[in-house]
């Protein structure tokens, strides 16, 4: 099993409820969302077609990409509609909140450099 460390990555109020922001990390660009009662990530891409997540509509614990209307369990990261993207994923991550911080578990030799608040 791979080691992991927390990544301090915005403000809880920097994500409206109901909405994803974008936030990068290193080389790593992450969709964070807020559902009211947590926060869930995922990598920011569509398998489809590449689409940007945060920029999608939230529905339940899912996201529908705003590009070609696939959506995105962001509890599991895989694919929920169509049934075609059968197996298709993108990477999910657990999240916390801390003082009002969320931060995002990540593995550690990720990529990661210094976080920036993108949100």
């Amino acid at each position: 099993m791979s080691e992991t460390r927390w990544i301090r990555v915005t403000g809880v109020e920097n994500i409206p409820l109901r909405e994803g922001r974008e936030v990068v990390i290193g080389a790593r660009t992450l969709a964070v969302f807020n559902l009211g009662d947590r926060y869930l990530a995922v990598d920011n891409r569509c398998p489809h077609k590449q689409g940007p997540l945060a920029d999608g509509i939230v529905t339940g614990a899912s996201v529908v990409c705003p590009l070609h209307a696939w959506r995105v369990n962001l509890e599991t990261g895989c694919v929920e509609r169509p049934s075609a993207g059968n197996g298709q994923c993108v990477r999910a991550y657990a999240t916390r909140v801390d003082d009002g911080v969320v931060s995002v578990e990540l593995p550690i030799g990720s990529g990661e450099g210094q976080n920036e608040e993108a949100a």
